[in-house]
């Protein structure tokens, strides 16, 4: 499972989604989405916006929690 720590990152930078949206050209819907670990997919663009805007690295937005699911 892939966790999107977004909400961390804009809090160290202390910057707001509305923010954020301004500066990636990024809808707040999008954001919210990834915000809240509800995205899919997340394209490479999308990635790199927002790694600018934060002064980031991919790494420190997205996290592998490798925990082992059980099957029934």
């Amino acid at each position: 499972m892939i966790i999107v720590n977004l909400d961390v990152m804009m809090a160290k930078r202390k910057m707001s989604l509305t923010e954020l949206s301004a500066r990636t050209n990024i809808s707040l819907t999008n954001l919210s989405i990834l915000k809240t670990n509800k995205a899919k997919a997340i394209r490479f663009s999308t990635l790199e916006a927002i790694c600018a805007a934060l002064n980031c690295q991919p790494g420190d937005i997205l996290e592998y929690d490798g925990g082992v699911a059980i099957n029934e």
